[in-house]
């Protein structure tokens, strides 16, 4: 790295949850947060502020790119760092207030340019949404969490990269629909099971056959909210100390688009995904929403309940820029989930950009890389979001 520095940030919001979420960042102590400053010697009066809801992007390639540039970049960790068990986006969005927050009043950024990488994306429209319009008062599961109060401060643009509509919908799109018995991942149904030894249907998937593969994908996020639901209702009724229990989902990674590469295409690799071969992440443990509480799987994973749905929030952002970066070999999002979003957003000033024979994460492809910070540069230019960098100075 050409002298970039990595400076360790920690912040601390007074809250009260109902019980400990995630070992030693969100307890009976508050909520701890620890995030990166990536900057070189140059000042600049803009910060990048980059957050995943779970993810840490200190190490991801496109921060460190940009902070090599001169920029200044934040890559912000929510509560549930590496750990997104017990999510709760709307806590999430909390947190990424606190960070916005820290960068205007404390470090004295003139300009916030919020970056939605992979699953940052949908947190950045939702977060956005909501400092434009604030609306939520409660949980899906009904627990308050006043973000209307908090006065989250709106982002001066938003960059959205290499990124799906929502970690609800990714899930459901992902879900191996041949799964009957949620206790017991051996018991499928040999019809839709896709990674059988001897499948009953292979590729070239017919379209009746895949529609009613993501109808039996849908069903079953469905099947697994009503009972989410149940559980809550149980809980609250026996009135007791237990206010939640966690859960497993078994088999989460099984698409037909990473068999079939006719499905949706781009220049993705055929029978392969952003973790390895999918049939051995479908049984592993790092598969989405593997480990789950109630609550979490209403706020991050419910197809019915999770606000976080890019759908609902890019309509809702009418007062900002947004530039929309597309990766023609993305690995992980699914092709028809970019022109969703653009299609949905809100905003006049709206840009896309395709970079060909880009993946997901631009390993080995210093290019596409360079490629992808000259189109950020380019565009924060333009609409003064940027400018060039002034002598250095010393932030507190």
């Amino acid at each position: 790295m050409s002298g970039v520095r990595r400076e360790a940030l920690v912040l601390h919001l007074e809250e009260a949850p109902q019980a400990v979420e995630t070992y030693g960042f969100a307890g009976t102590q508050g909520v701890t947060l620890e995030g990166q400053l990536l900057r070189t010697d140059a000042s600049s009066d803009t910060l990048f502020v980059c957050m995943h809801p779970t993810s840490t992007l200190q190490l991801m390639p496109i921060p460190t790119a940009m902070a090599e540039r001169g920029m200044h970049v934040l890559c912000a960790a929510s509560r549930y760092p590496k750990n997104d068990s017990a999510l709760v986006f709307e806590k999430v969005l909390l947190d990424l207030g606190g960070w916005i927050r820290w960068a205007r009043e404390e470090a004295g950024y003139g300009k916030v340019v919020l970056m939605g990488w992979s699953g940052g994306g949908s947190l950045s429209l939702l977060y956005q949404a909501e400092a434009e319009d604030p609306t939520i008062t409660r949980t899906p599961a009904g627990d308050p969490v006043d973000v209307a109060g908090a006065g989250l401060i709106p982002a001066d643009g938003v960059v959205f990269i290499a990124a799906h509509l929502s970690r609800a919908e990714t899930l459901t799109e992902w879900m191996d629909p041949s799964v009957l018995d949620e206790s017991d991942p051996y018991t499928r149904d040999a019809e839709l099971d896709i990674y059988a030894a001897d499948p009953r249907h292979t590729p070239p998937y017919d379209a009746g056959f895949v529609e009613t593969f993501r109808q039996a994908q849908r069903d079953r996020n469905h099947r697994i909210t009503a009972w989410v639901r149940g559980e809550l209702d149980r809980l609250k009724d026996a009135d007791g100390p237990e206010i939640e229990r966690p859960f497993i989902v078994h088999r989460t990674m099984c698409d037909v688009r990473w068999l079939d590469a006719s499905l949706d295409p781009n220049e993705r690799r055929p029978g392969w995904c952003y973790l390895g071969d999918p049939r051995t992440a479908n049984a592993g443990p790092v598969g989405l929403a593997r480990f789950s509480t109630l609550r979490s799987w209403l706020s991050q994973w419910s197809l019915a309940d999770s606000r976080a749905r890019s759908v609902l929030n890019a309509p809702r952002i009418t007062g900002t820029p947004v530039l929309q970066i597309e990766n023609s070999a993305d690995d992980a999002v699914p092709a028809t989930h970019n022109a969703i979003v653009r299609a949905a957003l809100g905003t006049a000033d709206k840009s896309y950009e395709l970079i060909q024979g880009a993946t997901h994460y631009y390993k080995g492809q210093p290019e596409h890389l360079e490629r992808c910070v000259d189109i950020i540069d380019s565009w924060c230019r333009a609409r003064e979001l940027l400018t060039s960098p002034a002598p250095a100075v010393s932030r507190t």
